[in-house]
């Protein structure tokens, strides 16, 4: 099924398409390639084919595929359908000196003595 919208422009098609909480798969037809391309990447879906409806899409598997909005919970294939079950960690080890003041210099001391240090090495050359 396909629904017809009249627009009087490009961009109130673009806008037209857009207004909508859904997003999952959009198609542009045109007898201009590159005109079609450029139109496909203004809309919001996740998937957009041009001058077909899903074939080259779904047959490529390292594409991310999934929709925008309330159309879809995420990505399959290629590399977005893996991480979507990973959830991402970050693990840091301070391995020099902390930047907090020492227990027995206050802040205002200690941000002092760490510009004084900025300021030496970059008369050194070292920054």
């Amino acid at each position: 099924m396909v629904a017809l919208y009249r627009y009087t422009d490009i961009d109130d098609a673009v806008a037209l398409a857009n207004a909508t909480p859904y997003g999952l798969n959009a198609s542009v037809w045109s007898r201009d390639g590159a005109d079609a391309r450029a139109l496909a990447t203004r809309l919001r879906a996740g998937t957009v084919n041009v001058n077909e409806a899903f074939a080259a899409a779904w047959g490529s598997v390292d594409a991310p595929m999934g929709g925008m909005g309330d159309s879809g919970l995420g990505r399959r294939h290629g590399a977005g359908g893996l991480l979507k079950y990973t959830d991402a960690q970050n693990v840091a080890q301070q391995r020099l000196r902390s930047l907090q003041p020492p227990a027995d210099t206050s802040a205002e001391r200690w941000a002092a003595i760490l510009i004084r240090s900025l300021n030496a090495f970059k008369t050194l050359g070292l920054r």
